[in-house]
């Protein structure tokens, strides 16, 4: 049996980006039941990529029965609905053979991953006091994207002078935000930049240089968008909703370091059962933001664990 339902999970604090804000993530549950066995996986649809809930519920319900991952793979395109049905099906074949996803897809043992712990954007002084309380982490990764955005890194370093710090702009500066920006991201000590720039819009990075590293995020999905990144991008965010998929991830992970693309494994704001295949992904990774749980008022039973700069990998009685 093949079925998929919608459920909500509210947020402690609204989560907000450059595109807008969030209080609750409403995410598609699949499931696949064989042979005694129920396997189960999580995607978020994300209007940005013209996906619904209910889309992509009515995509995994029409879905022949028996489906295989290969040939899902096939049968839909790189997107949330595809991401719940094939964890589904590799958390499904995890216990009807006892073997945990790891282990079945010819992976080392998971370790726990160092991971970037996210600052919603708002104002400087929020931003700043949101700073302070997590200067204990070992990553932050700052919202940003738009075009008065300078005071607003200025706040976080000074609310945490020594942590590491990304940035995420969401698609939301233009190349002269950019090009001003960039040098002040350095001098503040900035490792890397997502996602300046529009998808669509974002040749001129082939022309510029790069001293500060950038990120593909909206720009990258699935293997087949990789190669047009090479020259523009240094870097690209893999988060199993794009690529539809633990299968496409993994793939796509190889993909990238093969094309000498740094990577970075992302997620949307989604439950512990969407960071269980993510932390595979994430295994040796330049960069990893996998705290989509982490401001949920209440999240899956049997929650990964966190403690102040890392995921650690998912118990089996969550997933895998």
């Amino acid at each position: 049996m093949l079925d998929a339902r919608a459920e909500t999970f509210h947020l402690r604090n609204p989560f907000t980006i450059s595109r807008g804000s969030k209080t609750e993530a409403r995410v598609v549950t699949a499931s696949v039941t064989r042979g005694g066995h129920r396997g189960w996986g999580e995607g978020l649809p994300y209007p940005r990529y013209g996906e619904t809930v209910e889309g992509a519920i009515a995509a995994i319900r029409a879905l022949p029965e028996g489906i295989s991952r290969a040939a899902l793979q096939e049968a839909m395109p790189p997107c949330a609905a595809r991401n719940a049905v094939d964890c589904a099906l590799w958390d499904l074949e995890a216990k009807a053979t006892g073997r945990p996803v790891w282990q079945l897809a010819g992976l080392p043992p998971p370790q726990p991953v160092e991971i970037a712990f996210t600052l919603s954007l708002d104002t400087p002084q929020a931003m700043r006091a949101a700073a302070a309380r997590n200067a204990h982490r070992a990553l932050l990764k700052v919202k940003l994207g738009t075009p008065s955005d300078m005071p607003r890194i200025e706040a976080v370093r000074a609310g945490a002078p020594r942590v590491r710090l990304i940035v995420d702009a969401n698609e939301g500066w233009t190349p002269e935000i950019y090009a001003d920006l960039a040098p002040h991201l350095l001098r503040l000590g900035v490792e890397m930049v997502e996602q300046p720039l529009p998808q669509g819009a974002d040749d001129m990075l082939a022309e510029i240089a790069r001293p500060l590293p950038v990120c593909a995020d909206e720009s990258a999905h699935d293997v087949a968008s990789l190669p047009g990144l090479v020259g523009r991008y240094d870097v690209v965010n893999l988060k199993l909703d794009k690529t539809g998929g633990l299968t496409e991830a993994l793939r796509a992970r190889d993909e990238a370091r093969r094309l000498g693309l740094k990577v970075m494994v992302g997620c949307m704001v989604s439950t512990s059962l969407s960071m269980a295949p993510a932390v595979l992904v994430a295994q040796g990774a330049d960069w990893s933001d996998l705290d989509g749980p982490a401001d949920m008022a209440q999240d899956r039973d049997y929650p990964v664990r966190y403690d102040d700069r890392h995921i650690h990998p998912a118990l089996p009685q969550l997933w895998g």
